[in-house]
């Protein structure tokens, strides 16, 4: 009988040893497990996250130097947050929450603005506080998603930040050069942002995308994390958006 080999993306041990690497929004899903896999290939971990037990837990897991307490719509504590990094540090990955979903007769604006100053606006301010202290080389990564593809009810917030995100990702790479800046569009990850938002609907949802998906099965986020720390140590990547969606994007519907 023929063995079948498992193939792995997954960065080999050592390919960040002595980088510092923070990861905005790594104390769950795919902030997480890319600070797992960095951790894994050697960085000195550096992590925020919203909910300060989870983070404590998160920074436990995977040896984190420090954890800090962060809500990308503040940036007072932003620069606070950033002062109280090394004075260089390697690679960010700007990673947290997911969009708001609302059809427009039913849309809080108040929210969409708050939504587009914490995931747009906050993009930029990070990308300001990177300057002068990541070395050439070093690399800021966007996580995004793929909202803006097809249209459909509730996506008009969604398709805005998902568009707009790689157009922030192109100019910051050419205006913090050599400084290295990405983008990850994303589709649906098996994160538990996706199963708070889905509730009851999670498993046909996964059903479906096992059916459909020409990957045959659904993407997680050791998927997108391992992409993400590729980003890290392929110093030729830069300006581009990179699709993880398991081929989502091929299908019809």
């Amino acid at each position: 009988m023929t063995e079948v080999t498992t193939l792995t993306t997954r960065t080999p041990d050592g390919a960040l040893a002595g980088q510092a690497v923070v990861v905005i929004g790594g104390s769950s899903g795919i902030g997480l497990e890319t600070a797992r896999q960095a951790h894994e290939a050697g960085a000195r971990l550096y992590i925020t996250g919203r909910n300060r037990e989870r983070l404590g837990k998160a920074a436990d897991e995977v040896g984190a130097e420090s954890a800090a307490t962060l809500d990308l719509g503040d940036p007072v504590r932003l620069e606070r947050v950033f002062a109280g990094l090394p004075q260089q540090f390697h690679h960010v990955l700007v990673s947290g929450g997911g969009p708001s979903y609302a059809p427009i007769a039913e849309m809080d604006f108040d929210e969409a603005l708050r939504g587009f100053d914490e995931h747009l606006i906050g993009a930029l301010r990070i990308a300001r506080l990177c300057i002068g202290r990541i070395p050439p080389g070093g690399s800021l990564t966007l996580i995004s998603g793929t909202g803006a593809r097809r249209p459909g009810l509730g996506l008009s917030l969604a398709a805005i930040g998902t568009a707009a995100l790689p157009a922030i990702a192109a100019n910051a790479a050419v205006e913090l050069a050599p400084i290295r800046v990405n983008a990850i569009a994303a589709g649906f990850v098996d994160t538990p942002l996706s199963a708070r938002l889905l509730g009851g609907r999670l498993e046909e949802r996964r059903a479906d995308l096992r059916a459909t998906l020409p990957i045959r099965r659904v993407v997680g986020p050791e998927d997108v994390a391992a992409l993400a720390v590729h980003l890290m140590t392929n110093t030729a990547l830069t300006g581009a958006t990179y699709d993880v969606d398991g081929g989502q994007q091929l299908l019809s519907r």
